[in-house]
């Protein structure tokens, strides 16, 4: 391939306010406070990425992104685009962590590159568009009567999976649970996630508890660097545990494995650095039997839009946790991924990423 050489870069932060505040045991959040990155390229592509910094679990804002994307941009022009892997490189080279804005740059240089390519990127990456994704829908940490109205509401909207933020006392946990499922009934699926709230004692007694309430998968149960007790907590629970926290990037993915840590793993663009590092964990999923879900932070429909390509690049991405769009109050984007009903999620039609600014 000829190359794209870079010849401007924006970074542009995008703070959009929630319908209601999002709370999970790490924090509430009112707006989601993200940054959008826009390459253009000297033959006139333009490429578009988005992050979502976590504070409790990146380590970045939206100040630290757009310090840290002036620095890599000031490194990128006169770059060729299509040379992601030396670009990947050189961010990590520039600069250690920060994987929420690299990821920004990295979903970006794929939008210019399956462009440039005149392919979907679904497709650039191996993929095709033949997998139905509908999304869950998350009930945020609240009081019980709180959270079970905000799950019967779920279940009326036709969504087919009810995502619960749980993290705080067994008992809290437990009751929050079974009067959530007392509610909505049997048949609906309902993923928890507990965002590293518990300790190993209290993971292996609230999922002994919540065993019997057709709970899909438990996500990240205890704090993410005490993961060599997760094979424990595995092996004690009759729910599979994922990984999410304590499973960033391949590395981590491939520690994970080793001590058989988890049943499936989330990946996060934000936190993987971008799309080259997740298909890395991606391909570790598919050689070692490891389902996957693929999640996100508080992207808009831009970011989630470079997630939707990704889930159909690999059959290991069985799971899908794309609903913080549709808790924004208003939405910027143009193009990219539409919703409809039961949480259908349906990719742009053309060339590239095809969400943008």
């Amino acid at each position: 391939m000829t190359g794209e050489i870079i010849k401007s870069i924006e970074v542009i932060p995008l703070k959009v306010k929630l319908i209601e505040p999002f709370i999970i045991s790490l924090g509430k959040l009112e707006y989601a406070d993200n940054v959008v990155v826009k390459i253009t390229t000297q033959n006139g592509i333009i490429g578009f990425g988005e992050c979502s910094p976590f504070r409790s679990i990146h380590g970045e804002t939206a100040e630290t992104c757009l310090a840290v994307g002036k620095i890599i941009s000031e490194n990128f022009i006169g770059k060729d685009a299509l040379k992601i892997e030396e670009l990947v490189s050189l961010m990590d080279k520039i600069i250690f962590g920060n994987t929420s804005i690299k990821s920004a740059f990295d979903i970006s240089l794929y939008d210019i590159a399956s462009q440039h390519s005149k392919v979907p990127l679904y497709e650039f990456l191996g993929g095709k568009n033949d997998k139905v994704i509908h999304t869950d829908y998350t009930v945020s940490i609240d009081t019980p009567e709180k959270m079970t109205s905000d799950a019967k509401k779920i279940l009326n909207a036709g969504f087919p999976v009810i995502k619960v933020k749980l993290g705080g006392t067994a008992e809290q946990d437990i009751f929050r649970m079974k009067s959530i499922r007392a509610a909505v009934g049997n048949e609906i699926p309902i993923r928890i996630d507990a965002n590293q709230g518990w300790s190993k004692e209290d993971a292996i007694y609230i999922l002994s508890e919540l065993k019997s309430l057709n709970i899909q998968h438990c996500e990240e149960p205890i704090l993410k660097h005490s993961f060599l007790d997760l094979p424990e907590i595995k092996n004690a629970s009759a729910i599979p545990i994922m990984a999410d926290e304590s499973c960033c990037d391949h590395l981590d993915a491939a520690r994970l494995i080793k001590i058989k840590a988890c049943d499936l793993f989330n990946i996060k663009l934000g936190k993987s650095g971008g799309i080259f590092k997740a298909m890395k964990i991606l391909r570790l999923a598919e050689e070692n039997n490891i389902g996957v879900q693929i999640g996100g932070f508080l992207e808009s429909r831009l970011g989630f839009t470079a997630s939707a390509h990704l889930a159909l690049s690999s059959p290991a991405a069985k799971f899908f946790d794309f609903d913080t769009p549709l808790m924004f109050e208003e939405d910027p984007i143009k193009g990219g991924i539409r919703y409809g009903e039961r949480g259908l999620v349906t990719l742009p039609v053309g060339t590239g990423l095809g969400a943008y600014l």
